[in-house]
């Protein structure tokens, strides 16, 4: 008796002092992506995620996230495209929960094109830049082209707890059934 409870004592001691720990595992899903430039979703979050061209390594890659509070994604997309129809005097300065980035706009080759200038952890000091990107090389980031735009307002792994069926047209004009009396056996 004393083995056992020895070797049950040993068996929690060490499952309580494990260093391991399973994490439930939460899909990120790629919203569009073009070139070194992509936005990713997970859960509510949103990320834009970008080769750095201001480092001399161009292995580089930098992201900023937001969350989706008061539809902010379909709000940044509007502001971009806003942009290329008319072009603002200076950069567009979003401040994020970590980041400050801006939106530089410029005409290249006499088209539209936007760039993303983050200051990492709001110093000014570090800098990322993704490369220039153009209107439809933004509509194919943020999902316009594949249709996954949709995926902005829709939480991630939720599923309905009651789903509504349809109802056929035949199934809704029938009698409606009525229980049998109690005490009687009815026949299927």
């Amino acid at each position: 008796m004393r083995k056992i409870i020895l070797l049950f004592t040993c068996l929690f001691g060490i499952s309580a002092f494990s260093q391991i720990k399973v994490l439930k595992n939460v899909s990120l899903v790629e919203i569009g992506k073009d070139n070194s430039v992509g936005l990713y979703k997970k859960e509510d979050k949103f990320t834009i995620n970008y080769q750095d061209l201001n480092t001399a390594n161009l292995n580089t890659f930098r992201s900023f996230s937001f969350q989706n509070m008061n539809k902010d994604v379909a709000g940044l997309y509007e502001l971009i495209t806003n942009g290329f129809i008319d072009t603002p005097e200076g950069n567009i300065v979003l401040e994020l929960p970590n980041d400050i980035v801006e939106l530089h706009f410029e005409r290249n080759l006499g088209q539209p094109t936007v760039q993303f200038i983050q200051y990492i952890n709001k110093n000014r000091k570090y800098v990322g830049k993704s490369q220039v990107l153009n209107k439809k090389q933004i509509d194919k980031i943020f999902g316009k082209l594949n249709g996954k735009s949709s995926l902005y307002d829709r939480a991630a792994g939720m599923t309905p707890v009651n789903p509504v069926t349809p109802v056929s047209s035949s199934a809704a004009t029938a009698a409606p059934r009525t229980p049998a009396p109690a005490g009687k056996k009815t026949r299927k």
